[in-house]
């Protein structure tokens, strides 16, 4: 006989019973008020099982048709069946297993092989009918995915065991085969329980049972999220301060677990900081626009952690209420909460007429951008509308997310009749992050200033340091060596990735003391930095920590070993390291759990190459080629390969296409120029050259090789001119006062 859903729910709980995990029902006999609270909310029905009242969508044969295929949602007794294209484009019935989420939308859950639960990219559009719900959609109505394409409901990237299961269920164990490609994925409780945010209750129960919960340290839980604190208006004061410092990170940690974008490292741990267990993302393109605003679906705590609102020690629960996920109060009246309503709820202050969508407090300093066509999410970064940043760098803000029909001239002349004057527009930070990111080096001092600034919040100071790695020189590694040493462990994690332009025998000087790093995140940045280091060349008591961290890097990184991405990342670890063999397995891999993962197709061919492999090397390129035409990395890489083969016409045919089609950065424009000079063609080099200096007029690698070609061409005055451009940008370099003088004379 067939097992039941509830069945096989009851023994996924029982599995992990030895978690001492004890279920949400536990808490409800002395925790009433809470259990009722969090029942019916959006954690507690984040994933359900399939009945009358859990399914919202319309299964009484219902179709939408999508890209040539029809799909239908239709009922088979009591079970609710959905018939579409497969993992082989063959329309196929499909049992839903669970339905995911509830509000605006909601998707469902069907079983393929080897233990996988997928997410249908048909969703229910739960909102009311009159809001434009009640309806099937998909989630990608402007692509025509098939069956073949890994952002299909049966591909990679829609997996509920990889993708989504952490944060839908509670105490989840994956349990990834690499050998068989399959999961045995469990979980002690189907949706996110207390157990997911407080940890494991059976200390605590025990406790309870036995009066001894006085004195228990965090009342027997791994962890207390008790930091909303207490705040105090001070006399003429108009916000509410903190009576006490915030001591403790563990409640906004524990939701940054999932409302942030992250990669999992391992096995979650309680109490710990988010870095113990995760990779967090930082505002950088193409997640977030240069000042930090949300672009891609970041969540919520890469916003919040830039706030001043979290630097002033708020935590997400004096906002919101952690067991209904509710706003404590509605409207401005959770602002107020330490905001003085007589100064900021007033038009005088935002200047707008009362109970006007322009007076509420989160349309001008949280505005809202919609993912999944029906979701809208708030920017939790709390800033001040910047239209005078809209103007010189095209980043949104919220007065013309609002007023559409107006421009961002408009927005900030309406400003200024209020009063409002921004003398930062040109030194503002975002301005440093945007002209480093377009090759000016002249924002360097300022990126060393934002990284070393104790008062800036750290994700600005990582993301500072990480723009620094990118130049290079002296002022990174100046500024590194002090946040080296600092006491937060995002801190030390980026500045670790900046120090990839040091030699691998002086990174191990400065990480040393890094390599038994309490947070694992960081250790997973030193074992990548020092992966290239020869051990034998080490003392053998340093040798033996290296090993054994670089053991523990590979042995997380296979606990994922599901994600085309980790391996890609496995495939350079081992490069690094030189072992071809299993460096090649793991590219391969990379492109069997995604076919169109460009990344691991250059990887792979540049490995090939290394070993005389042209002939493979050029065939991967093509293939790739064929995934997407259009990509400016392959074109660069086939480029390069046809140089070295001695098909300089080729070679300058792929290169081109390459240069052609960069939008972002100026290496593929910078290498053309390069190549047409080497060629054969250097009249067209410093012609190519030219128009890339005027994208980047501040590229010292561009004048530099333009003041060498145009001296070989005997345009003396124009290789003068760049050659002056060159001290003037970096004064203290004598290799160009050199080359200066030596073009001044006769």
């Amino acid at each position: 006989m067939r097992r039941s859903l509830i069945g096989l729910l009851l023994v996924l709980s029982f599995s992990s019973a030895v978690n001492a995990f004890t279920g949400s029902q536990s808490c409800q006999g002395c925790h009433a008020e809470e259990y009722d609270l969090w029942r019916g909310s959006h954690h507690d029905l984040a994933m359900q099982l399939p009945d009358e009242n859990t399914v919202l969508g319309d299964f009484d044969n219902a179709s939408f048709t999508y890209n040539g295929v029809t799909t239908r949602f239709f009922r088979k007794g009591d079970k609710f069946m959905v018939n579409t294209d497969g993992e082989d484009g063959t329309l196929q019935d499909f049992e839903v297993a669970y339905v995911f989420g509830v509000s605006p939308l909601q998707q469902y859950l069907l079983p393929l092989s080897r233990g996988r639960l997928q997410a249908l990219s048909i969703a229910w559009d739960s909102r009311p009918a009159a809001d434009g719900g009640q309806r099937w959609y998909h989630l990608y109505p402007d692509e025509k995915i098939d069956f073949k394409d890994p952002l299909h409901w049966t591909g990679t990237y829609q997996n509920w065991n990889t993708s989504c299961a952490e944060c839908h269920s509670t105490d989840l164990k994956k349990n990834y085969s690499a050998t068989s490609r399959s999961f045995d994925t469990q979980f002690a409780e189907l949706d996110v329980g207390c157990e997911a945010c407080h940890g494991p209750g059976d200390r605590h129960e025990s406790l309870a049972r036995e009066n001894r919960l006085d004195g228990a340290e965090h009342g027997g839980f791994p962890t207390a999220l008790a930091q909303r604190g207490e705040w105090a208006l001070a006399e003429g004061a108009h916000i509410a301060k903190r009576t006490a410092a915030l001591d403790s990170n563990a409640q906004i940690d524990s939701c940054g677990r999932c409302h942030s974008r992250r990669g999992t490292l391992g096995d979650y741990h309680y109490g710990a900081h988010l870095l113990d267990t995760h990779r967090l993302a930082l505002p950088q393109s193409p997640l977030y626009y240069p000042d930090g605003q949300i672009l891609d679906e970041v969540y919520v705590y890469g916003s919040f952690v830039q706030s001043k609102m979290h630097q002033a020690g708020v935590v997400c629960s004096n906002c919101h209420e952690p067991h209904s996920l509710q706003l404590r109060t509605p409207g401005n009246a959770v602002c107020a909460q330490c905001h003085v309503p007589a100064r900021y709820d007033t038009a005088r202050h935002h200047h707008h007429e009362a109970g006007s969508t322009g007076a509420a407090c989160a349309n001008c300093h949280m505005p809202e951008t919609t993912y999944m066509l029906v979701d809208p999410r708030r920017d939790h970064s709390m800033r001040v509308p910047r239209p005078d940043l809209s103007m010189v760098m095209g980043t949104p803000n919220a007065c013309n997310q609002c007023h559409e029909d107006r421009d961002a001239p408009w927005a900030l002349a309406a400003l200024k009749q209020w009063g409002v004057q921004f003398r930062d527009t040109s030194t503002h930070p975002a301005r440093a992050f945007q002209r480093i990111e377009a090759g000016d080096t002249r924002v360097v001092p300022q990126l060393a200033q934002i990284a070393s600034d104790s008062s800036t919040a750290p994700i600005w100071r990582a993301t500072a340091m990480e723009a620094l790695g990118t130049v290079g020189g002296r002022d990174a590694l100046q500024t590194a060596t002090r946040i080296l040493y600092d006491d937060d462990p995002l801190l030390r994690a980026s500045t670790v990735r900046a120090l990839e332009f040091m030699p691998p025998q002086q990174r191990i000087q400065l990480l040393d003391h890094l390599i038994d790093d309490p947070v694992t995140a960081v250790r997973m940045e030193v074992a990548a930095s020092l992966a290239g280091v020869p051990l034998d060349q080490l003392p053998p008591e340093k040798a033996a920590q290296l090993r054994a961290l670089f053991d523990e890097y590979t042995g997380i990184l296979q606990t994922h070993a599901d994600m085309p991405g980790v391996q890609l990342q496995l495939g350079i670890f081992y490069v690094t390291r030189g072992d071809a063999p299993a460096a090649e397995a793991a590219y391969r891999e990379a492109l069997h759990l995604n076919v169109q993962l460009i990344p691991a197709y250059l990887n792979l061919a540049d490995l090939l190459r290394s070993q005389g492999r042209d002939d493979e090397a050029r065939k991967l390129l093509l293939q790739a080629l064929e995934v997407h035409p259009q990509n400016g990395n392959t074109l660069h890489a086939l480029g390069l390969l046809e140089t070295r083969s001695g098909q300089a016409e080729l070679a300058l045919q792929y290169l081109q296409q390459a240069a052609e089609l960069e939008t972002a950065g100026t290496r593929h424009r910078f290498v053309y120029g390069i190549a047409l000079h080497d060629l054969g063609q250097p009249a067209q080099a410093v012609e190519q050259l030219q128009a890339l200096l005027r994208s980047v007029p501040q590229s010292e690698e561009v004048l530099l090789a333009l003041t060498n070609y145009s001296a070989e061409l005997g345009q003396r005055e124009n290789a003068r001119g760049y050659a002056k451009k060159l001290t003037e940008i970096a004064p203290g370099n004598r290799n160009y006062q050199q080359l200066y003088q030596s073009l001044a004379g006769p």
